[in-house]
């Protein structure tokens, strides 16, 4: 079961400070326990992408359902399940490209829609992402 896990967003702001060092996109999956859906993304795209040292992102987990104690993008103490709502992230899967200061940097990917398809949307996102970080240095 550990390798369908991914690492839990507890602290958004060191997080993002980290993948910001990496010059990379912060990947957040907004997830709820009871969505298979979710499990799928996890196991079949996700996890993997997150034990590729060349995937160009650092990929946390943010469970929506769940009131576990988070640090957000300004350093504000919060809930997972408050920030689910705040920033509107009202489906899951969810998946969301977070730049340095939280901002979004590509169209999020709600839903599992075309499986033949996610991991292009996936990496497709991902380069989006990567570009708007270059253009704000």
């Amino acid at each position: 079961m550990a390798q369908h896990t991914l690492p839990e967003a507890t602290d958004l702001a060191a997080d993002a400070r980290l993948a910001a060092a990496r010059g990379v996109p912060l990947l957040v999956l907004y997830s709820r326990d009871d969505c298979s859906w979710c499990d799928k993304v996890r196991r079949e795209f996700l996890g993997p992408m997150s034990r590729n040292p060349s995937v160009a992102a650092v990929i946390r987990e943010l469970h929506m359902d769940r009131a576990t104690v988070l640090v957000d993008f300004a350093g504000r103490r919060t809930t997972s399940a408050e920030f689910s709502k705040r920033i509107q992230a009202q489906f899951a899967p969810t998946v969301m490209f977070h730049g340095p200061d939280g901002a979004d940097l590509a169209e999020p990917i709600v839903g599992f829609r075309l499986a033949d398809f996610y991991g292009a949307y996936l990496n497709s996102a991902i380069e989006e992402s990567c570009a708007r970080l270059q253009t704000r240095k």
